[in-house]
């Protein structure tokens, strides 16, 4: 049961890793976005490691990468979902909420489903001083423009845009939803 930490291993040259965790619409809706974002053009190497909940397996852990961003991602119409991501959380050393960690939640398109409430989610993120991304993931202009966000904030988070780290983008993000 080992905590994920941001800075326990060396990054790769010329590639990032993101962590997509949660259960929101089963695996098949997190391998739609993970195709997504290896179809966008990008100038470096992309990992995409799913899982359904968090510790990972600690017997594979030496062939893991280095994870720059975790992404959890939350399905609004079950409560399980939020569950899920809550208890994951405690797998993960608190240095990711420097930026390196954000929730994705899916299923806002049917707003008369949900099963979970915004304040919740709203305090989650306020928490855990990460960004709250909204979106629908079976709608593919919106699957697209989600892979490409999280594929910036991934490129950030790797180190791999000059003069902006992970902590200055996370506050970019924090002001610009407040307003």
């Amino acid at each position: 049961m080992a905590v994920l930490r941001p800075f326990d291993k060396l990054p790769e040259l010329n590639a990032a890793t993101i962590l997509l965790v949660g259960s929101a619409g089963g695996p098949q809706q997190q391998q739609q976005l993970a195709e997504a974002m290896l179809r966008e053009k990008k100038d470096f190497n992309i990992n995409i490691h799913l899982a359904s909940s968090l510790p990972l397996p600690s017997e594979r852990d030496h062939l893991r990468p280095r994870i720059d961003l975790i992404a959890f991602v939350i399905d609004i119409k079950s409560k399980y979902s939020l569950k899920n991501v809550q208890a994951s959380l405690a797998y993960v050393d608190v240095r990711f909420f420097l930026g390196k960690v954000c929730f994705l939640v899916t299923g806002v398109g049917r707003v008369n489903n949900c099963s979970v409430e915004m304040n919740a989610i709203w305090k989650l993120g306020e928490d855990y001083c990460s960004p709250v991304i909204f979106c629908e993931l079976e709608l593919e202009g919106i699957r697209v423009a989600t892979a490409q966000r999280l594929l910036r904030m991934l490129q950030i988070c790797a180190g791999r845009v000059p003069g902006v780290s992970a902590l200055y983008f996370n506050l970019l993000m924090k002001n610009s939803a407040g307003d």
